[in-house]
């Protein structure tokens, strides 16, 4: 019987703001040794030209050439897909790998794969890991959410998708941006099941004496 392949994550990356925290997932992954297939919206490359120094070029080989050589990733690890490439293996549950991320997720993206509109590879690649049960990890990033947003985000759960704001915490003491990203990419790999060195646990990230003075607190 046919399994997908646990060593290929897909990862799209759409037009919400807030791409270095998926180009940053890219880097982990390749670290790794995961092979990615990549999608990459045209939103998601105005966002780049805005808020990165990546110039990530519109055609599909070239920015698989472009992601291999900036990530030293080996020969064939990143794989690009266009937006109406068909015939990708993520357009198929017999040729979708286990696990999808989408990051960032834009809310108009987030609601296509929420009705199933399947207008383009990104949201039919969502659409077939969600079909097929396998993990789905949508990372929004707007503020504030609309009922339209939290609905969506509701429906999508209940599907069995995980919705995992870029809401990142600061009880590890966030020194630089670095640290931000790096908080909510750490949180990614681990629904991902990928052993991760970005951020400690709660617990481990306080201070001995914090941790001795938060066991004799009393609870309210």
């Amino acid at each position: 019987m046919w399994q997908p392949n646990p060593s290929i994550v897909t990862l799209a990356m759409t037009g919400a703001s807030g791409l270095q925290y998926g180009l940053r997932l890219l880097e982990c992954l390749v670290a790794a040794d995961k092979q990615v297939f990549v999608m990459v919206s045209k939103a998601a490359q105005v966002v780049a030209a805005t808020e990165t120094d990546w110039s990530l070029p519109g055609q599909s080989a070239a920015l698989e050439n472009y992601l291999t050589s900036r990530l030293s990733a080996r020969p064939g690890q990143i794989r690009v897909f266009s937006r109406e490439q068909w015939m990708a293996p993520v357009a198929s549950g017999s040729g979708a790998p286990s696990a999808m991320v989408v990051c960032p997720c834009s809310t108009g993206t987030l609601s296509a794969i929420a009705c199933g509109a399947s207008n383009n590879l990104i949201e039919r690649a969502a659409d077939v890991a969600l079909k097929e049960r396998r993990q789905l990890i949508l990372v929004p990033r707007e503020s504030p959410y609309s009922e339209i947003h939290l609905e969506h985000m509701l429906k999508l759960t209940r599907m069995g998708a995980v919705i995992l704001p870029a809401s990142p915490g600061f009880y590890h003491r966030p020194q630089s941006i670095n640290d931000l990203i790096d908080f909510i990419v750490a949180r990614i790999l681990n629904q991902l099941g990928i052993p991760q060195q970005l951020m400690p646990s709660w617990g481990a990230a306080l201070h001995p004496d914090e941790l001795e003075e938060s066991q004799h607190e009393p609870h309210e």
